[in-house]
């Protein structure tokens, strides 16, 4: 059983979110807002560091003129390392100078990445103070930018890596990329998996209720191919930089007017992403969600199955869907059983579909809701390998894995983690991140993910 302390906590929890539904139901109808908002003014947040705090640099982009919709990129420091190109996955490091690790926790977590000899870049550093230096780090004084830059004048390829689209929890109402919470575990995922992750805020109900938030995520993955085209096509036009004025740009900046004249949209801006158009690799990305943020992944998943070539380079090789959010109208036996189960009962769950469902379309059974209705398309043998996390105590543990075994009918490598004694969003919720259940759940997810974004001949071994 939960511990006494989770079981209070749940207690409060479930009496202020019934408080907040309730108040979203009752004003939903006089805030309708097309721009949308993608946290809520309560929600604890974490400002983006771009500068490698705890080995991870974060930023912010509104990639959307229209609405609301941002982006979180999560760039591991690991991206500006450069391992010996013929190196095994598990053969010791060599003996050149590399940056110093932060701990020996990072340490550990850095012997566990698997992708064996990654994309080279011809090393450069810049002086930062203290004796250390970092890749492509621009301290400018002026105040207008203090983080990583990758360098323009840097010859050969950079290092590249796996790209997972995470999407957060919260009942549709609530939540945010750049949540508190949702910065930890997402700068856990970026560490231990190795990969960069970009953490999707989407508009959140009743001020946009479906299909918003699920055509929020295909922007981004269709976004992310935008921007993989366009660092294609800027390299191409820009095969000279690194020779006549690549010199001026040691310190790593960033400029627009480089001789290779970057892509710009019809506003006249720049849309190149130069962290992912340096780093990224998006011909392997994994789909994350967690809670409703599943349901949404599982959508996105289901778009990308069938725009195939469209979204080239971009292909969708995974997907994790912890404790989906799903539901239907005949119960399952986990939704008899725990109907009144901790912190996400079933009361709130539908308290939250009713605030995410326009009121015409509402039932428990909408595509949106129920994985397991006809007609959903596309067929489910073309879905990529979807790992399901579920915990004991939640009452849809059971339509989820139902979801699982559907997809294994089919041939789809789908297997099911079940965790003891866990609560529903118990590797994300705020007060149960530091658990030691939540790391173990975060480097399980890892271990699996890895089979599917390793390099040919660098498969992660366990």
């Amino acid at each position: 059983m939960p511990s006494v302390a989770v079981k209070l906590y749940s207690v409060f929890f479930k009496f202020l979110l019934k408080h907040r539904l309730q108040n979203r139901i009752q004003t939903s109808s006089q805030h309708s807002d097309p721009f949308g908002i993608t946290t809520r003014p309560e929600e604890s947040v974490a400002a983006a560091n771009p500068s490698f705090a705890d080995g991870v640099a974060t930023k912010d982009i509104h990639i959307d003129p229209l609405t609301s919709l941002s982006i979180r990129i999560f760039l591991p420091e690991s991206a500006l390392t450069a391992p010996e190109l013929h190196s095994k996955p598990n053969n010791r490091p060599n003996h050149e100078p590399q940056p110093q690790p932060r701990s020996a926790r990072l340490d550990s977590i850095a012997r566990r990445k698997s992708y064996g000899p990654p994309l080279l870049e011809e090393r450069r550093s810049n002086s930062c103070g203290g004796g250390s230096s970092v890749e492509g780090l621009n301290l400018m004084t002026d105040g207008a930018y203090r983080g990583y830059s990758p360098p323009a004048g840097a010859k050969g390829e950079r290092r590249r890596l796996p790209v997972v689209l995470q999407f957060h929890g919260g009942g549709w109402v609530s939540g945010g990329s750049d949540s508190a919470a949702n910065d930890v575990f997402c700068r856990r995922i970026t560490e231990l998996c190795d990969v960069i992750v970009i953490a999707v805020g989407y508009r959140l109900a009743p001020e946009n209720r479906y299909p918003a938030a699920f055509e929020d995520g295909v922007k981004v993955l269709n976004w992310l191919a935008k921007q993989a085209n366009l660092a294609e096509c800027s390299r191409s036009m820009g095969g000279g930089r690194s020779g006549g004025h690549g010199g001026g740009n040691g310190g790593g900046e960033f400029k627009k007017s480089d001789a290779h004249k970057h892509i710009v949209d019809s506003f006249g801006a720049s849309v190149v992403e130069p962290w992912l158009a340096a780093h990224a690799d998006p011909s392997r990305c994994v789909l994350l969600g967690s809670s409703c943020g599943a349901n949404i992944a599982d959508y996105v998943a289901r778009k990308a199955v069938e725009g195939g070539k469209l979204l080239d380079p971009v292909k969708v090789v995974a997907q994790v869907l912890m404790y989906p959010f799903f539901v239907g109208s005949v119960p399952t036996r986990s939704e008899i059983k725990l109907a009144n189960s901790y912190f996400y009962d079933k009361a709130m769950c539908t308290l939250s579909w009713k605030l995410f469902l326009p009121e015409e379309e509402f039932s428990l059974d909408h595509p949106a809701a129920n994985p397991l209705v006809p007609d959903r398309g596309p067929p489910l043998k073309l879905m990529p390998p979807t790992l399901t996390v579920v915990a004991e105590h939640d009452w849809m543990r059971d339509r989820a894995i139902a979801y699982s075994e559907e997809l294994r009918k089919v041939n789809v490598d789908a297997p099911v983690l079940e965790y003891k004694d866990a609560v529903h969003e118990f590797a994300t919720l705020d007060v149960l991140l530091k658990s030691p259940q939540a790391q173990v759940c975060a480097e399980d997810i890892a271990i699996w993910v890895k089979k599917y974004i390793s390099l040919r001949g660098h498969e992660f071994s366990y």
